[in-house]
């Protein structure tokens, strides 16, 4: 039997049946313990939900203690190209543990990263919930689109920007942002640019934490929305009440 192959077109010689996983990315947490939660050994510091998530911490997702995870033996570890380092990956396949890689960018590559990594890593029954999840996105935006921001860091400002999965997800919440067409991704906004053509400011609760006193003021004159920020960039079981809660809270209703 041939090796399945992860997002990145890596043979991955995944040991069966899978047992032990480590996951050093928070909404693959998130999407394992909601689908086969007894596979799941060990976990980074920032893997938050689900609440009450008892498996051991393996630090960070840019610093994992890699000594300590190829001890644990795992059948296989998850990461993601964006959340990762390449070294690592590299640190824990030199030293024979194998590593599923996924590439997310939209939200159509989350669901197909998902069914890979049930359907194929894990080899186990695709979960409801993402069938729940596709069914929910597959409604068209809310018309026309409102020219948005949607900050991720301030001092200096950094802003959500073009080929990334919070942008998708924005899109098909009826909005536009306007400093997508810059090179950067993640593109850092002079203060006395940020706020050009702005109709609308969503305010994310992390990675910078903005909140009623931190954040709003800097866009006076434009109404404001704080959001959780994890229903803007989680691709696990969030997306089944993402699209509801964040319609709410920027006052759009997806189209029939």
């Amino acid at each position: 039997m041939t090796d399945p192959h992860d997002d990145l077109g890596a043979p991955v010689p995944v040991r069966r049946p899978v047992r032990r996983v480590v996951s050093l990315v928070p909404s693959l947490t998130d999407a394992i313990a909601a689908t086969c939660p007894e596979v799941l050994i060990a976990a980074t510091d920032w893997c938050t939900h689900p609440p009450g998530l008892e498996v051991e911490r393996v630090r960070g997702t840019k610093n994992p203690n890699v000594r300590r995870i190829v001890a644990l033996a795992p059948d296989l570890v998850v990461c993601n190209q964006e959340e990762n380092r390449r070294l690592d990956v590299e640190r824990l396949r030199a030293a024979g543990i194998p590593v599923w890689v996924t590439r997310i960018t939209t939200l159509d590559e989350a669901f197909t990263a998902m069914t890979n990594l049930f359907g194929t890593a894990l080899a186990v029954e695709l979960p409801a919930w993402l069938t729940e999840a596709q069914r929910i996105w597959s409604a068209p935006p809310p018309e026309p689109a409102v020219r948005a921001v949607i900050p991720i860091w301030r001092n200096p400002w950094m802003v959500v920007g073009r080929d990334t999965f919070t942008g998708d997800l924005a899109r098909r919440l009826g909005l536009h942002l306007v400093h997508a067409d810059r090179p950067d991704r993640y593109p850092t906004v002079p203060e006395a640019e940020l706020t050009v053509d702005v109709d609308l400011a969503v305010l994310p609760d992390e990675p910078y934490v903005f909140t009623k006193t931190d954040g709003p003021e800097a866009f006076p004159g434009i109404p404001v929305a704080l959001v959780a920020g994890r229903l803007l960039t989680w691709y696990g079981p969030s997306l089944v009440v993402a699209r509801t809660e964040l319609s709410a809270a920027l006052g759009r209703t997806p189209a029939d």
